[in-house]
């Protein structure tokens, strides 16, 4: 499908310009819709929009794109106080409710719309990986997050736009994202097990994140929620273990439940984002003929620890 013009609503985060760079200094007309400051940097224009409230300044720009991405929603790094959750909702169905309003007064609407979800939709899972068929919907505050969010965009009625939820797991890169952090804890000596280190991490090389974003818009098939994670989840133990052993880095002083809980208050965040076990499999990208380049976690470590 010819990619002409991209729409990326909630672009400036770590997955936004991932998208980016791969438009900047191209043909492609790119519009980011942000809280920033309007600017235009070459073929990519940055537009400001509140992710509520429908103006047309932004709203017009949908005419004849492409594709929409919206990535929008307040970062769940965070303490989960009641401010806080009403934030971490309100943004994404919000975002969510308002782009479908835009859609739908336009003449000529994008032709697929990418809407980010997260696949913590799915249960705690240490027994078998969860898929878009047979894996159970968890509960707690970030599933009924995900679930509002999914709502919000299946519920939307966008007849002439084609709509693809995507379940996205953690997304490994060397720039920015959970990688750098990850990095300074191991060569820190910090670097063991988090808990029990038997939860499982499912994951995600930005190459094959890109790569399959590129594919969604390009199947015509495919809408509905896709799980974007690697066929692979690991343990965190063995996954903070390779993590050790690339690095050389010999020492890993493990980090207790109840060390975790300490750090999180300082660090104004909550434990669920390591505790968790995320098991997912990717079984409509694999039986519909994706085709992953980091399929497994060792060659995926390797190719962003050696930048």
């Amino acid at each position: 499908m010819k990619t002409d013009k991209i729409i990326v609503a909630g672009g400036t985060g770590y997955l936004g310009q991932a998208i980016i760079s791969k438009f900047k200094n191209t043909q492609t007309q790119v519009i980011v819709f942000s809280r920033g400051e309007e600017k235009k940097e070459n073929n990519v224009t940055y537009l400001n929009w509140n992710g509520k409230t429908l103006d047309n300044k932004w709203a017009n720009s949908l005419e004849g794109a492409d594709v929409l991405i919206n990535l929008t929603g307040k970062s769940v790094d965070c303490r989960y106080t009641e401010k806080n959750k009403k934030a971490i909702i309100s943004s994404r169905v919000d975002s969510t409710k308002v782009l479908a309003q835009a859609i739908n007064q336009t003449n000529n609407p994008p032709k697929v719309w990418l809407n980010a979800s997260s696949a913590t939709i799915y249960k705690d899972a240490l027994d078998r990986p969860m898929d878009e068929f047979t894996g159970e919907i968890g509960e707690g505050f970030s599933v009924d997050v995900c679930k509002q969010w999914e709502a919000a965009f299946n519920e939307s009625i966008t007849p002439d736009t084609r709509k693809v939820a995507l379940r996205i797991s953690m997304v490994l890169g060397n720039s920015a994202g959970v990688m750098p952090v990850l990095k300074k804890l191991v060569k820190a000596g910090l670097g063991g097990k988090m808990g029990d280190g038997k939860q499982y991490m499912s994951w995600i090389h930005e190459k094959d994140f890109i790569n399959v974003l590129f594919w969604l818009i390009n199947n015509e098939k495919a809408s509905g929620a896709y799980n974007i994670v690697a066929p692979e989840p690991i343990p965190n133990a063995v996954f903070m273990h390779l993590m050790r052993r690339l690095l050389n880095s010999p020492i890993g002083l493990p980090s207790t439940k109840w060390m975790l809980e300490v750090g999180a208050v300082f660090l104004r965040t909550e434990t669920e984002l390591i505790l968790k076990s995320r098991r997912v499999a990717p079984t409509r990208l694999l039986n519909e003929g994706f085709k992953f380049e980091f399929a497994g976690i060792e060659n995926a470590l390797k190719d962003i620890l050696k930048k």
